[in-house]
């Protein structure tokens, strides 16, 4: 597991609004939009510039994606969240899974 805080942990806010405009093949209106919509919020750096993390990114594009095929905004941003919190509860299960040891056999 990559340590918090580390540039290859997927929530650590790397890139600047330009950079992550440029990842997501968008514009930094678009992102600052999924802002306002509720999707991602970047950090903000001491200087109170915008900082993206790759998962904040990877959310943005698959919001792109949806927009592209024509949904609206407030869906696309809805289906992205929904998604998002489903990987989550998917991880913690097989994370549960894991942690269960294997059941006794009569021959232990």
């Amino acid at each position: 597991m990559t340590r918090p805080g580390h540039v290859h942990d997927e929530h650590y806010p790397a890139y600047t609004i330009g950079t992550a405009a440029d990842l997501v093949s968008t514009t930094p209106a678009f992102l600052r939009a999924l802002g306002e919509a509720g999707l991602i919020t970047p950090q903000r750096s001491a200087g109170g510039h915008r900082r993206y993390s790759r998962h904040q990114l990877d959310l943005a594009a698959r919001a792109r994606e949806l927009l592209d095929e024509g949904l609206p905004l407030t869906a696309a941003v809805r289906i992205v969240q929904l998604e998002d919190e489903l990987a989550a509860v998917r991880r913690q299960l097989t994370d549960l899974r894991n942690a269960i040891p294997p059941p006794r056999t009569p021959a232990d």
